[in-house]
């Protein structure tokens, strides 16, 4: 069955939903749903709301919201940074992964950016030991950089619970379609 999307720029009200939404698609027993959990790499949350809230209030940033009808389903984050966009916090409800949501949220972010910002490059970063997550990026068009940063330390929110984890940094050129 295929689900009737919408997607839309995130409002300040939205914050709260966003925030649970990413929370359970990374963290958790609910994200043992999907295949894109954390939750054998890291404890706590991986976001809240004020963080949510400061972003949206940025200038030079965004989250989509994909909804099935009213049902908030699925987002992502979008930052400017000079001509790249950086997309972060790709949630999708653990329930409905694998069903096309997250490739339809990366095209529009994609799109978005070139409309909005003029960005020539799309940048995301993932957890090194998460190969379907790279693979998944790279289907997508997105490649290896080479660049390999340290995880951020965040232990108001996160703990990390296996040690040396590192991001990888994939970019993607984009193009019109």
């Amino acid at each position: 069955m295929a689900l009737d999307l919408s997607i839309a720029t995130a409002e300040q009200q939205d914050a709260g939903q966003i925030a649970a939404l990413v929370n359970s698609a990374y963290r958790g027993e609910y994200s043992r749903q999907g295949w894109t959990t954390e939750a054998d790499l890291l404890a706590g949350l991986r976001t809240d709301t004020d963080e949510i809230l400061g972003l949206i209030a940025s200038g030079d940033s965004l989250f989509l919201l994909c909804k099935a009808g009213v049902e908030l389903v699925g987002s992502v984050h979008l930052q400017k940074q000079v001509d790249q966009a950086y997309f972060g916090m790709l949630a999708v409800n653990p329930s409905l992964q694998g069903q096309g949501v997250g490739k339809q949220l990366m095209r529009e972010a994609e799109r978005t950016a070139r409309q909005i910002w003029g960005a020539s490059t799309a940048v995301i970063s993932v957890i090194s030991c998460r190969n379907e997550l790279i693979a998944f990026y790279e289907r997508r068009g997105y490649r290896r950089t080479g660049i390999s940063k340290e995880f951020p330390v965040n232990p108001e929110l996160w703990t990390p619970k296996v040690a040396d984890l590192r991001l990888d940094i994939l970019e993607k050129r984009l193009t019109a379609n």
